[in-house]
Parts: structure tokens; sequence; C-alpha cells
């Protein structure tokens, strides 16, 4: 009843004009930059983090979740229309949705995607609204060492799960690490790893490493593969949604849902491992599973409510733990950082009209994102015709005048051509960005934790392993590296 009463009070911050407009201008943003491949919710967050610095949290955290679900819708139109995924979570979306386009059934894969989105995003987002309170009055009895277990996990699992090999894993996890230490040490007062630069004391600025990374090296990586002749849109024809299609629709939407909105809440859930589960799933339950591979609605249906719920479901680590669960999260747990905020347990009792407004949004730009999707999917397609040399190259000057806005050092954009520069030699040679990412924002707080939990102990390493929260919580950081190898050696025998 708590937690009705306080949405019920989002719903009043949410609905006032100016944050309605803020919803409807994310809405519209992520939708444009979901449709267009390789600009995903990720790189947009990080670039408007410089230029809303001087909008109010609320206002500006309303925009963030419009441009997150806005991303999820647009990046099936692209899949199913030009078999380009504009981001990760819609790989699978184009699988079966471009085949549909295909055959002359574009407006039937677009519409379920479109109600199947929305389906799920409501669903997921009533769940967020009566499991976040409930995680985050759990999370008061943790202390400093059971925190830093729950970081140890965070840590492994975004190693261990995002990228193709465990090494590169590792690799851009202790680069994100130690990025996180340069600057001085709060506690002793010492310099480290500035290499004398007096403007790096402070640390290396959370805004400058994100756009970095994502506007510069995600950018250049883009561009250095970019494929004029892929990009032909397909013709949205066919009947629009059939009671057959519905009916094979409703299913895969809420079998999604369920799949994608527990593992959205796990350490790199992400939106890629429950869109791929979803589409096994509907394949194997299908009652025509020789569609598969020539155009099935439901492997459509299924992987797009997984992708939908997922983005909800990361917000309840982010929120109530201030645990980044997936690229986009920690972009998002950086914004709180810049507004001075620390997404927790707290923030449900200091800043409830953010968090609830917040949440309260994400309904809003849901019945929103319905309405701007279906009629207007036409106009959407239209943004492919925009030249990409030229639109990248517009975000790589947006992204320098960002920067430059923000801080007027010289250092910063040194700092950010070379991180940029960094961040296109992992991706090309398939090093994951996330795990940079986790590094660089739960480093410190890790050490913090382990320092708290040392000095109430007089430096006994023993108190890592007192509560059974963290024992269990390292049992489980254990077990995955052990996992893997254990069912690799049971296969090989079998």
């Amino acid at each position: 009843m708590d937690s009705l009463q306080q949405l019920i009070y989002g719903f009043g911050v949410a609905l006032q004009p100016m944050n309605l407009m803020w919803a409807l201008i994310g809405s519209i943003l992520g939708t444009a930059i979901g449709v267009l491949p390789g600009i995903g919710p990720a790189l947009t967050i990080a670039l408007l983090l410089p230029v809303t610095i001087s909008i109010a949290p609320t206002a500006a955290f309303i925009m963030f979740a419009g441009v997150l679900y806005g991303a999820m819708y647009g990046g099936s139109t692209t899949s199913i229309l030009i078999n380009t995924p504009g981001e990760a979570g819609s790989m699978m979306t184009a699988l079966e949705g471009n085949k549909m386009a295909r055959d002359g059934r574009g407006a039937s894969a677009l519409a379920t995607a479109a109600i199947g989105s929305f389906v799920a995003g409501t669903i997921a987002t009533i769940a967020l609204t009566f499991v976040a309170p409930s995680v985050a009055e759990l999370a008061f009895i943790l202390r400093p060492a059971d925190y830093f277990a729950l970081m140890v996990v965070s840590f492994c699992s975004v190693a261990v799960v995002l990228g193709a090999s465990r090494v590169r894993g590792f690799i851009s996890l202790f680069i994100g690490l130690a990025l996180g230490v340069v600057g001085i040490d709060q506690m002793t007062g010492q310099p480290r790893l500035t290499f004398g630069v007096a403007e790096m004391l402070d640390g290396i600025e959370l805004t400058v490493v994100l756009v970095a990374l994502f506007a510069v090296g995600e950018i250049l990586f883009v561009a250095s593969r970019y494929d004029k002749t892929r990009e032909r849109p397909m013709k949205v024809g066919g009947k629009w949604f059939t009671r057959e299609d519905f009916s094979r629709s409703w299913k895969p939407w809420l079998r999604g849902t369920v799949i994608g909105f527990p593992i959205g809440t796990l350490p790199a859930g992400g939106s890629e491992i429950p869109t791929m589960l979803s589409y096994t799933l509907e394949r194997k339950l299908a009652k025509k599973p020789e569609e598969f591979g020539h155009g099935a609605i439901e492997g459509v249906a299924g992987p797009e409510a997984a992708n939908n719920a997922a983005a909800a479901g990361i917000l309840v680590p982010l929120l109530t733990l201030g645990l980044p669960t997936s690229a986009t999260a920690a972009i998002l747990l950086a914004a709180f950082q810049n507004y001075g905020l620390q997404p927790g347990p707290n923030l449900f009792n200091s800043n409830p009209e953010l968090v609830w407004g917040l949440i309260a949004s994400l309904y809003i730009g849901n019945a929103m994102l319905l309405v701007l999707n279906l009629p207007l999917v036409g106009i959407w397609v239209k943004l492919l015709s925009i030249p990409k040399p030229q639109l990248y190259a517009g975000i790589l000057i947006f992204a320098l005048i960002g920067i430059w806005g923000v801080s007027g050092s010289v250092v910063d954009l040194m700092l950010m051509v070379a991180i940029g520069l960094m961040g296109y030699v992992m991706r090309v040679y398939d090093f994951p960005i996330a795990p940079v990412l986790i590094g660089l924002i739960l480093g410190p707080m890790a050490e913090n934790q382990l320092r708290v939990a040392l000095a109430s102990r007089q430096g006994n390493p023993m108190v890592l392993l007192e509560t059974p929260t963290s024992v269990v919580l390292l049992l489980v950081a254990l077990a995955t590296f052990l996992v893997p190898l254990v069912l690799r050696r049971l296969r090989a025998s079998a």
C-alpha cells in the first residue's frame, strides 16, 4: 500500500507539464537513436550528461528514462526493416523480423514488436514499483563487508559473462579499476597515477571517460565499418496486425517479460541474454517451428518483450543498491553522481520526488512510445536517409563541445582523445567496454567499503567472512569462475 501511495505521488510529479515535456523529448530522442544503427542509449545519455547539468535532476532522469525505453522501441524498427540492430538487445529481433519484412509482413512485425514492448515495459515497471522498495529495505542490513562482496560479484560476473574471452573481460575491468584510482587517496592524501599533472589530482572526470569511450571510440568503430550498401530499408507493407498474429503473440509477450525482468536485475544480465533465451524458448514451444528462420512472429514478439522487461530490471539494483548491471546502467549511475546523488536505500527516503517521479514516468513514457511508434513508423524510417559520415562527425563535434563546456580543461580534452582511441582499439580487438565502466565506477566504492570493513577489525581480513551474506556472495563470485569450467569438463567427458 505504501508503494501505491508513493507511486500516486510520483504520478503527481511526472504529470507536471515540464516533466511531461522532458518525457516526450526523451522518448522521441530515444526512438530516433534506437533507429540509427550504432548509436545506443548509453552513447546518447553519455552525450547528454554535459548539457543536462543545468536541468533539475528529476527532469533530467525522466528524460533519460525516455531515452532508455525509446531506444528499445526504435532498435526493433532498424532490425526489422534493414536487418541491422540499432542496439545489442535487438539482435534476435532481426533474425525473424527482417524475414517477415521481406515476405511483405513488415507491418505485422513492427506491430507485435511495439505492442510487445508496451506490454512488457508496463508489467516490468509494475514489478519495479513493488520490488524496488523491498530490496531497498533489505539493503539497510548490509554491512561494509557485504557491500564489498556484492561488488566483487559484480566485477567477476561482468568480466566473465560479457565479451568473448574472460581474459579480455578482466583486462577491461582492470583498466577501469586503474582509471578509478587516479587522483589523491582520500585516506593518506598521496597522489596516485597522476604523473605530476596537477589537473589529475581530483581524478579523471567520469563524464570524460564515458563520452570518450562511447562518443569517440564507438563512433570511430562504427564509422570504420560503415557499409552504405546495407542501408536499404524494406517497405512497411502487409496487414498491420491480424487476430491470428495476436493469438500467436500474446503468450510470447508474457513469457518474454518473465524471462527479461529477473535477468535484467542480475549483474551482467543486460538485454542480450534474455532476448537469446526468449528466442530459444519460443522456438521450442512454437506450434510451427518450421517457420523459424523464415519469419516466425513468435521470434519477434518474445525477444522484444524480454528486451524491454530487462530495461526495467536494470533499474532495480541501480536504484536500491547503487549497483550498475550494464553499460547503460553504469552511465545512469554516473548521471546520479553528476548531481551529487548516490543511488541506494537512502535515496528512497532522501529524494522520493526523484525516485517515484522516475518510476511513474516509465508508465507515461511507455504509453507515449506506443503512440509514437505505431502510426509514425514511416517517419522514423526516414531517419535512415541521414548521411552517416555527417552524422558521426556531428556527434564527435558535439562531444568535444560538451566536454569543453563542462570543464574548460585542455587536459580533459587530451584525455578524451586518448581514452577514445583506446576504446576504438578495444572494440577492434573485441575487448568489452562495460567492464571498464563498472571498474571505474565501482572500484573506488569497493576500495572504500573494504577499508571501512578492515578498519573495524584492526586490519583482520577475516572480517570479510564474518556475515553469512558476504560468505554467500563471495561463493557466488567464485562460482562464476568454476561453473563454466566444470560444465566444459562435463561436456568433454560426455
